[in-house]
Order: structure tokens, then sequence, then C-alpha cells
């Protein structure tokens, strides 16, 4: 019986060990070809103790920020906060990654596509909370672009499942858009195409218009782009009630930088419209690019009617969307 017994318990721990190392095994290999998180949702693995502390604190500030040009808060990215140990020897298919936490030496490192791909894993470590601090302060801005990158690459490629014939866009401004199957053409004028896309409770659209190349002046750029799109929205875009015609919120002045596009210089806006003599309003972003090949600035303007909805991701969706824009030469 004690050899029985002794042989027992000598297979259970062979059976054990094997299971044990077979299971390690597989998490080592377990790297999934995407990231399937949602969007501008990223990873930060830090201890509760600076979590609850300065340094969360910072990342909060830096990374939950309200996102410019939405007329509700909303934040930049949404926060997932796990503690290092909870996180050491599992993966993750975050596409962004913040690594936090006190150790020897001051460090900030960029590790793309470790865990899973495409993936951003940002390793910063201090000695003390300042320090880390330090390294937050210096590197928070470059950070937030590299994340805001990966994401506007993967939501072109969930756009890229499903796209919409683009012929009649290519033929009237030569440029290619990726642009969801979801949306359809609502009016098309000479210089002008209006596209929308019906969601619960409201719509997403696209705008592309093109301008004479005097008719936005560098010097008076943002009362020119709002003249610009108010004439737009005067000519194209009206509500089901008479005299209703789109135009720029007056009372919050538009969020306003300068940016490439195709490679051409672009002037990026963000605000509020609404709809003149209605109540209709909601957040846009427009793009005014410099296109030197074709002597013309080219407009792309997307905005959302959602009021029942926040509309952070659906903007984002629309940013995308212009982002991938490809100039024909």
């Amino acid at each position: 019986m004690g050899f029985i017994s002794g042989m027992n318990k000598t297979l259970f721990l062979l059976f054990f060990v094997s299971f044990f190392v077979s299971s390690c095994s597989f998490k080592k290999e377990k790297f999934p070809d995407d990231s399937s998180a949602a969007i501008n949702t990223i990873a930060v693995i830090i201890d509760d103790q600076l979590w609850n502390g300065e340094v969360g604190d910072s990342i909060r500030n830096k990374f939950a920020s309200p996102v410019l040009g939405l007329p509700q808060e909303e934040p930049l990215f949404t926060i997932n906060q796990y503690p290092v140990k909870l996180f050491e020897g599992f993966s993750t298919d975050s596409r962004n990654i913040l690594i936090i936490k006190k150790g020897n030496e001051n460090k900030f490192e960029l590790k793309e596509n470790e865990f899973a791909s495409p993936q951003n894993a940002f390793h910063i470590s201090g000695k003390t909370s300042f320090e880390i601090l330090e390294i937050l302060e210096k590197n928070a801005p470059d950070i937030i672009k590299k994340m805001r990158a990966i994401e506007i690459s993967h939501n072109q490629k969930i756009i890229k499942d499903s796209l919409l014939d683009t012929k009649k866009i290519q033929k009237k401004f030569n440029i290619d858009l990726l642009i969801p199957s979801k949306y359809e053409y609502v009016m098309r004028r000479k210089n002008f195409i209006w596209l929308k896309s019906e969601i619960v409770s409201g719509n997403t659209s696209l705008i592309i218009y093109e301008i004479p190349w005097k008719n936005i002046r560098p010097r008076y750029a943002v009362s020119d782009i709002v003249i610009t799109r108010d004439s737009i929205g005067q000519l194209y875009i009206h509500g089901s009630a008479p005299g209703t015609t789109m135009v720029t919120e007056e009372a919050y002045s538009p969020y306003f930088s300068e940016t490439t596009l195709a490679g051409d210089n672009t002037y990026e806006t963000k605000g509020t419209w609404q709809m003149k003599n209605d109540f209709m309003s909601g957040p846009f972003i427009s793009y005014a690019i410099y296109d030197k090949y074709n002597r013309r600035i080219l407009v792309l303007e997307g905005f959302c009617y959602a009021p029942s909805k926040k509309k952070r991701d659906l903007m984002f969706e629309l940013e995308s969307i212009i982002k991938s824009i490809q100039i024909k030469k």
C-alpha cells in the first residue's frame, strides 16, 4: 500500500510539474496577432501607492485630460490601471501600455510589440516619485503623440474591412480616402461632396470641398476658416425647418493648430457647430490642406449629431478617415 501511495504521489507530482511547465510555455508563446482592446484605451501598470499619489495625479491629468473641441468633457484616453505584481507574468492585448515603477535607475524606454502587435509599451522607472514625475513631464507629449498615431492606424485598419466605393470622390477631387461602407453620398455639387452615416439617435458626416488658394490667408487663418465653413453651411447644410443652416458656435472659440497632411501644410480646427434658428449642435473637426500640386485649398471636415451619446470615438473615427487622405500627383 505504501509503495502504491508513493507511486501515486510521484505520478501526481510529475503531472503537476508537466502541467505547470506547459502552462508557463503557453503563456510565453501567447502573443496575439492583433490587439483587440477598445479604441482610445490604455493600460497603466503601476502600484496602488504610486497611482493614488502625485504620480497617479500626473498620469490622469495628462492622459485623461479633456478632448479639445467636444461640447462635454470626455477623456483623451480611457485608463485601466493594474498593479505591477498582478501584471508580471501575463501578457496584454492593449495597444498602448504605460509601465511605471520605482527602480534602481531613472529610465524611459519604448518597446514596440512587446506583448502584442501592434503595440507601444512605455517603460518608466525612477528612484523616487519626484524623478518619475520628471520623466513623465518630459516625455508625455511624445508618448501621447505615439499613442494617438497607433490608434489612428488601428482605426484605419478596421475601416479597410468594409470600404465605400470612392470613385466619385477620386474623380471630383483627385484624392484617395478610406471611408467605411456605412457612409452614403447625400449631396454632390461642383466642388462639394457630403457623406453621412446614420447611428442610433443621430448621425456622423464627412464633407469635402475645395476653395481658391487665396481664400484662407495665413495671417487671418482662424477667421477665414470660420467664414468659409459658415458660407458652406449656408449653401448646402440645412435643417428641416426653413432658415436653418449650419454655423460655427460663436460662444466657444475654435481650437486651432498647424499640422501636415498628405505632405502639405494644413490647418486643423476643432470646435462646435450649431444649426442656426434650431436647437441642433455638435462637434466638428476640419482640415484645410494647402495642396501645392493642384494650387488649391482642399477642406475635409467631419461633424456629428449625437445628443444622447458620447462623441470622442465618433469624432476619432472621422479624424482617422480624413487622415487616410492621399492626394494624387
